[in-house]
């Protein structure tokens, strides 16, 4: 979370939370002093605090700028996701789009905004991307999900709730952010993006936390299930205490090995890394998701093949 590669930029964080306001501001000092970056710091982007916002409410807190790296997702060269969630805010989102078309940096911006809750609390703790045509995601958020939940209309005033509170995706182009597009739901977005981003004649799938089943669709994506990091198309790290979602893995064709029995057959070269596809590798998780920290959340990709 010290910051966000973005093709040749490197973007700042600003944490929401007090403990890591020191870490930023060291690592801000480090990108602008440090001669091994002197060449670089024109392509550092640092988003400025709104004038006077120490000032303000406690229901402005929207006006304030905070970014954290879990809510920012690099699909392609050109295409960025940046969520709006319990950690990062409209306003921070607001200039990003700003700074990152007026440097182009990139040529779309797609914006999700999720519910406020530490369940969720970046949106790389309810989707990632596995290969291009699949991408693992919380069930609560799919189409089916949400269009049961619009339905129940006694159950939405009884809460207080409005549709646009669930989840709201809005996609700006740089060269007419004044005609944005809309998705009703993250299935269809990530279908999108899919198709048109990544050139996927595949039909597109979905991994489902828990394997879509109550209650451990909510239980493993508390621990991380949806949270995983693509090492190349189709390989990527997971926590071994997801079952069910391991599960879901097998069903969709993928293996699933773990990380210690991999090490030792690639030792034994049994197995080649350029080889591998279609695989879940597993590590173990009593203390990391303790931290609620999956592998995506903890890694920072310094270059990215194209796919």
């Amino acid at each position: 979370d010290i910051g966000i590669v973005i093709n040749d930029f490197i973007l700042l964080n600003k944490p929401a939370r007090k403990a890591r306001t020191r870490e930023a501001l060291l690592v801000k000092y480090i990108f602008y002093n440090h001669p091994m970056f002197a060449s670089y710091r024109e392509k550092i982007i640092e988003l400025p605090n709104t004038s006077h916002y120490f000032l303000l409410p406690k229901d402005g807190d929207d006006k304030k700028v905070t970014l954290e790296g879990g809510d920012i997702m690099v699909v392609t060269k050109d295409h960025l996701l940046i969520g709006i969630s319990e950690r990062t805010t409209m306003e921070a989102a607001h200039q990003c789009i700003n700074l990152l078309f007026e440097k182009n940096v990139v040529k779309k911006i797609t914006v999700v905004k999720i519910p406020k809750k530490r369940d969720y609390m970046h949106i790389d703790t309810i989707f990632t991307q596995v290969k291009r045509n699949v991408w693992v995601l919380l069930g609560t958020f799919s189409k089916k999900a949400i269009k049961m939940e619009d339905a129940d209309d006694v159950q939405r005033v009884l809460e207080g709730t409005k549709k646009e509170d669930k989840i709201r995706i809005t996609q700006f182009r740089k060269k007419d952010p004044s005609q944005p597009v809309y998705f009703d739901n993250l299935e269809e977005l990530l279908a999108d993006i899919s198709k048109h981003d990544l050139k996927s004649e595949e039909k597109v799938r979905f991994i489902y936390s828990g394997n879509n089943e109550f209650p451990y669709d909510a239980r493993e994506q508390w621990t991380d299930s949806c949270n995983l990091l693509a090492l190349k198309e189709g390989v990527v790290l997971g926590y071994d205490r997801n079952d069910k979602t391991v599960e879901a893995f097998r069903e969709a064709g993928f293996d699933v090995i773990h990380a210690h029995d991999l090490v030792a057959q690639l030792e034994l070269g049994e197995i080649k890394p350029d080889d591998m596809k279609n695989t879940l590798i597993t590590m173990p998780s009593a203390e990391l998701s303790r931290a609620r920290g999956g592998f995506h959340c903890m890694s920072m990709p310094l270059m990215r093949e194209e796919l």
